[in-house]
């Protein structure tokens, strides 16, 4: 009996010996098979290293987590944290969720649907106190609603917000709702339920409507309701982040690697931008949303709220998180964008699978990408698969009417205008970002459509009937008019 005993105890350990070296041979995989998302016709199909992409980008971090059949397959961290303090990023580093702070958001907010304090379809300045959605003629027919805040169909303004400095003073919920800290006061411009157009500041009008119906401020309501329920123990909504958790924090880096001043900004719009986490935390995230639609776990939500929650509205856009369809089996995700982070989830609603990789670089959305891919491939998943471009010569004639200076006709900077400077240099458009100082090569791929190969960002150019060219669509959703 003791001789099998040490048997199955020795067999056990080569099992698990096995496994561990097959999930080793995966990420190793993963770190040599990056895939750039788009490749122009005729050029040669090539892999690449993690690391080695991690300079060219001037991404200084990076930390992957992913899932597989229920769990954690592996999870690590890449590079430099914090460069003046000369910490590397581990498993455990904290990085600003941007974004992806909202589907986290929006689960303490039907949390509260769910008691029976909230609901999805009634007018939300029943709930507000301290400040209501300003009544117009956009409102007068359709009141906004919880699920219009939640699935961006509220037509709220403000996009996305900047964030502040160390030693800035932040404006409260309301106040930022009030146009009092760096961004435009929100506002309704499109009737409610008839358009998509994503809002940071409808998030915003969410976050009030959970600190007035619950008392508190959204962290001290999330943490403790919808964090820890999750086994996201290391995350929190606080802002600015507790001096206790500055060490394992990583700084944020601009575009040209350089670090952010006071290593990071705070971000008072917690639900909209104000999440700090791990992929391993987001991961655990994941695994809990799959196990609950699989029937196997209760809470911290029921499974028929996680089912409205995954249910498709405009823009393929759930009650939180974004979705899609591959292949008849539905994902659910987000990204995240804050100064110097930039991050990106998916996973599979009926499956246990997972990816989540977040970096310290504006840079990261990038080389998210190219990780995506390798991922995807590495298990089949058929989520993100790179795409061959067939580009075309521009004419000078074309070029020569597209050069010059644009700028949004959205309000995307505190003060001022975003302009970009259309040029031409070696007869291909090159794209000026004046407020970022990022200068963007786009490629023909149409009649008036041209591409960033990397980002895969579209522009698309609209003739007059003079043949003049004064307006560009951006991505299909941010128009820029000439401005010279």
């Amino acid at each position: 009996m003791k001789d099998l005993l040490i048997a199955t105890v020795f067999l056990c350990s080569l099992i698990s010996l096995g496994q561990q070296s097959t999930a080793s041979q995966e990420l190793a995989a993963i770190e040599n098979g990056l895939l750039l998302p788009r490749i122009v016709a005729g050029t040669v199909f090539e892999t690449y290293n993690l690391e080695e992409r991690m300079k060219v980008l001037n991404v200084p971090g990076v930390s992957i987590a992913v899932v597989r059949k229920g769990e954690i397959r592996f999870a690590k961290g890449y590079g430099m944290a914090n460069t003046t303090t000369g910490t590397k990023v581990t498993t455990e580093t904290l990085f600003q969720a941007g974004s992806i702070s909202k589907p986290l958001a929006a689960l303490g907010a039907l949390k509260l649907v769910e008691e029976g304090k909230l609901d999805l379809d009634t007018d939300v300045n029943t709930y507000l106190k301290n400040w209501k959605v300003p009544d117009n003629e956009f409102t007068k027919d359709q009141k906004i609603t919880l699920r219009h805040l939640l699935t961006h169909t509220a037509g709220t303004t403000v996009h996305g917000f900047p964030g502040y400095r160390q030693t800035a003073s932040m404006p409260s919920t309301s106040g930022v709702l009030e146009g009092k800290g760096n961004t435009d006061a929100i506002d309704v411009d499109t009737q409610p339920g008839t358009n998509w157009r994503y809002s940071g500041g409808g998030y915003t009008i969410m976050e009030l409507i959970v600190e007035n119906v619950t008392g508190m401020e959204l962290d001290a309501y999330l943490d403790p309701t919808i964090l820890l329920p999750l086994g996201m123990s290391h995350s929190t909504y606080a802002q600015p982040l507790p001096e206790s958790k500055h060490a394992i924090a990583s700084a944020a880096y601009t575009s040209d690697g350089e670090i952010v001043d006071g290593y990071w900004n705070n971000y008072p719009e917690q639900a909209a931008a104000g999440l700090w986490t791990t992929p391993i935390d987001l991961a655990t995230y994941y695994i809990a949303i799959q196990e609950i639609m699989a029937g196997k776990r209760t809470g911290p939500l029921a499974k028929a709220t996680v089912e409205q929650m995954l249910t498709q509205h405009k823009n393929s856009w759930g009650l939180g998180p974004t979705l899609k369809m591959m292949d008849g089996v539905l994902l659910f995700g987000h990204g995240g964008k804050n100064e110097g982070f930039s991050n990106n989830m998916m996973g599979f609603v009926n499956k246990g699978d997972a990816v989540v990789v977040m970096t310290n670089g504006d840079n990261g959305t990038k080389i998210i990408q190219e990780i995506l891919a390798a991922v995807s491939a590495q298990y089949d998943w058929n989520i993100v698969n790179p795409r061959t471009i067939n580009t075309l010569t521009p004419s000078t004639d074309l070029l020569e009417a597209i050069i010059g200076n644009f700028k949004s006709k959205r309000q995307l900077l505190p003060k001022g205008d975003y302009i970009v400077e259309m040029k031409i240099e070696d007869g291909q458009l090159n794209v000026y970002d004046k407020t970022n100082e990022e200068l963007t090569i786009f490629l023909q791929i149409d009649t008036l459509t041209f591409m960033d190969i990397s980002s895969g960002d579209i522009l698309e150019f609209k003739r007059e009937a003079d043949q003049s060219i004064k307006s560009v669509m951006y991505n299909r959703q941010m128009e820029f008019v000439r401005v010279d």
